[in-house]
């Protein structure tokens, strides 16, 4: 075994000799009857390392081979969704059985890691269409525009649903114990929806939705705080009404509203809630509710009005100064989904 392995190393020397005289790949295959791809990777290594002995190896080589390794990094980025324990059975078909942490280690080394997915609306070619079009109509607008505009949307807050997550330190046989519960109840609880707005000067008003709403409500909804947010927050003329194009927000009556009260409507696409900041400021507020623990309805009321009035400005203005970047993002994406 020992002689073989001397040969071996002689005939790398040779090899590398033989190019440093001028020769190429082709010819020194022809000459030491080898591929021309094993002389390339011996001459390579010899210009990366200097040497074309085996070094030391520090521990036990790895089971999974070069192919193999290859062959798995191939399957995750065409199929993300690929779990270690799925890799398992086409590596057994090569002879090769190792351990789920093993492949995660190797995946790991290759810069791939298991994430979590992360929740976004679904996007037709439509609505990716939609939004690369706003985006392109919209990249160059000045600062002035955007301190205009009067940001709205709806939302749900639920008394216990935002705990999904959470972690507890415990001691074993302690999970059922009170104070390692999260409380839930079925169909994710009691909840309220809002109905907010905000400007680049601060938050506007925050309203509870009674009901289901529909387009009669949401006029009712307008009338009763679009203008006196306005106002609150010293929007000039010209300011500009943003809401997405749900059917309430866009049905026959309520545009007819819209026009007999000079709104000036800037519509986002549909599907796109990263298009607009007021998503981040919900995500806020429901943070901040929540570390309160509302046990009711009314304490959960509470605590949304309380925690809506200490947004800061400078957080609104910070995001507003970034949507440049969004429609940077979109436009990067060709309409699809971004960070934001």
């Amino acid at each position: 075994m020992g002689a073989s392995k001397q040969l071996s190393n002689d005939l790398k020397t040779k090899i590398v000799q033989h190019y440093g005289l001028e020769e190429g790949y082709k010819k020194l295959s022809q000459r030491c009857k080898l591929s021309v791809s094993t002389v390339r990777n011996i001459v390579r290594k010899w210009k990366a390392t200097g040497t074309v002995f085996v070094k030391a190896r520090s521990g036990r080589p790895s089971k999974i081979l070069e192919r193999q390794r290859r062959r798995m990094v191939r399957t995750v980025k065409n199929s993300p969704q690929t779990t270690s324990k799925d890799l398992q059975p086409h590596l057994a078909a090569d002879g090769v059985t190792v351990h789920r942490s093993t492949i995660q280690h190797t995946l790991h080394n290759e810069k791939l890691y298991g994430r979590v997915m992360r929740n976004k609306p679904f996007l037709h070619t439509r609505h990716k269409q939609s939004r690369l079009r706003y985006a392109n109509a919209h990249l160059d607008k000045p600062a002035s525009f955007w301190n205009k505009v009067l940001w709205t949307d709806e939302t749900k807050i639920e008394l216990f649903g935002h705990n999904k997550g959470r972690y507890a330190w415990r001691q074993k046989n302690t999970a059922f114990q009170e104070k390692h519960l999260l409380p839930t109840v079925k169909f994710g609880g009691a909840s309220i929806m809002l109905w907010g707005c905000v400007a680049s000067a601060g938050t506007g008003n925050l309203v509870k939705v009674e009901g289901r709403m529909d387009s009669t409500q949401y006029q009712q909804i307008l009338g009763n705080n679009v203008e006196e947010s306005v106002t609150k927050l010293k929007l000039r003329r010209g300011w500009i009404f943003q809401q997405d194009n749900d059917p309430k927000h866009c049905s026959k009556s309520t545009r007819a509203f819209m026009q007999r009260n000079k709104y000036n409507v800037l519509e986002r696409p549909s599907q796109s809630p990263d298009l607009n900041i007021i998503e981040n400021l919900w995500d806020d507020l429901k943070r901040a509710v929540h570390a309160r623990q509302p046990s009711n309805l009314t304490e959960l009321e509470m605590f949304w009005k309380e925690e809506w009035s200490k947004i800061p400005s400078s957080r609104i203005q910070t995001l507003i100064r970034g949507y440049r970047k969004r429609l940077e993002a979109v436009i990067l994406e060709k309409g699809g989904s971004i960070k934001y």
